[in-house]
């Protein structure tokens, strides 16, 4: 049943991702719903529970 709040993620998933780029750890960003390598000072997206681990569609950080 929804309740219209945004789509969860396994945690454990989460943890199990890496950077494609420095294959380091990733950390999340709720309220942007993005996982950051700060290592690589790249954003990746989660869109619609999906975390897009492309470096072409990657926000860079400042």
């Amino acid at each position: 049943m929804s309740d219209g709040k945004a789509p969860t993620h396994d945690r454990k998933m989460l943890e199990a991702l890496v950077c494609p780029q420095t294959n380091s750890s990733l950390s999340y960003d709720a309220d942007a719903q993005e996982l950051v390598s700060k290592s690589a000072r790249l954003a990746f997206p989660i869109r619609g529970g999906i975390p897009i681990m492309l470096i072409d569609e990657a926000r860079k950080l400042d």
